[in-house]
């Protein structure tokens, strides 16, 4: 039972309507200047650039600024990296390979520029998605798009300068350097990402499932944490946050809401995971799940009853892959310590130390 009361607790609110009202415009504003423009085929470009926002939450303003320029860039990397792909007309084993290498990639670069969120989960779901659309508008437009998407979520960053009481002092950030041992965390984390997303990623296709990208960024989530117990945590979290999710999903597409409905409903949603993703991630995935589907539709309708089952199965997928790993992994910590024991394999005891030092 405490372990139940552990994983549903809700953590302390940090500011967290400030970072959701800035997401929120952040992209809902680009998404409604599209649609005035009869451009609703550039919406995930904006969408995938607007990602660029949800880094560095609550840092002070210079370190945001620090912080959501490497991450924006990254994110335009892979944006761009995406659009190439889908122009080679890629099998959709093509695309787990190329998903699995930004995977890797994207989470060797998060480690090493310390982005927070960590990982790659973000960088999975846009290369995968935008490489997955076929007939693409001209690449200049398209990256055009997302560049301007990320400047505006850049200056939305620090528009807190703007009042007084919010100003702090714009000084450079001291960077540590990385030790040996954590350069070697962050490569070792490059490979668990890269693996489980090949791994879900190849189940889903072989199953034939659409949208086998799902299973992939799904299988990432239960990485992050501190402690085996923590990531199982978040890989149930992630499977019961996603079918509470498809309900309010199903409410949200069936009555066929128009464009302009939509990406207001995909801003509102926006600023309810930002609210919740900090302090319940079961309680946020209720609202990200119809976020990632409604922001799919808006740009490339489908029938909601395959979105919804895709989703479902794919995540279980992914979220059981990802725990199988973790599990893994700590099985093998533990065998590696015990055989490093000075005690292993032998009948003596290691000498105690009484001082308890």
């Amino acid at each position: 039972m405490d372990q139940l009361r552990e994983m549903f607790r809700i953590g302390p609110a940090h500011n967290d309507h400030q970072v959701a009202i800035r997401c929120g415009l952040g992209v809902g504003l680009p998404l409604l200047v599209l649609l005035g423009m009869d451009r609703i085929d550039l919406a995930i470009f904006a969408s995938f650039g607007a990602f660029t926002g949800i880094y560095g939450r609550n840092e002070p303003h210079r370190q945001r600024l620090g912080h959501q320029l490497r991450a924006g860039f990254l994110m335009l990397l892979v944006i761009t990296a995406g659009a190439l792909t889908s122009r080679i007309d890629p099998s959709t084993w093509d695309i787990v390979l190329g998903t699995s290498i930004v995977a890797g990639l994207g989470t060797l670069a998060s480690g090493f520029w310390r982005l927070r969120p960590a990982g790659s989960l973000f960088h999975i779901f846009a290369y995968a998605a935008i490489s997955s659309v076929p007939n693409q508008p001209p690449l200049w437009q398209a990256l055009l798009v997302a560049v301007c998407t990320v400047a505006f979520c850049l200056l939305l960053g620090i528009s807190g300068r703007l009042f007084p009481r919010h100003r702090g002092p714009w000084t450079k950030p001291a960077r540590p350097r990385f030790s040996s041992a954590q350069r070697k965390a962050v490569c070792a984390e490059a490979c668990e990402y890269a693996v489980a997303a090949a791994v879900a990623g190849s189940i889903a296709t072989l199953m034939g499932i659409g949208h086998n990208y799902w299973a992939m960024v799904a299988a990432t989530v239960p990485l992050v944490g501190l402690g085996a117990r923590v990531r199982i945590f978040r890989g149930v979290q992630r499977i019961l946050g996603t079918f509470g999710g498809l309900v309010l999903t199903a409410l949200i597409l069936l009555p066929g809401l128009s464009p302009w409905q939509i990406v207001v409903v995909i801003a509102l949603l926006q600023f309810g995971a930002e609210m919740l993703i900090a302090r319940q991630y079961a309680l946020a995935q209720i609202v990200v799940t119809p976020l990632a589907l409604v922001s799919t539709e808006l740009a490339h309708p489908s029938s909601p009853g395959v979105l919804i089952r895709d989703r479902a199965i794919e995540t279980v997928i992914g979220a059981a892959v990802g725990m199988s790993m973790v599990l893994i992994m700590r099985l093998w910590t533990d065998h590696v310590r015990g055989r490093s024991r000075p005690d292993a394999g032998s009948g003596t005891p290691a000498p105690q130390n009484p001082e308890g030092t």
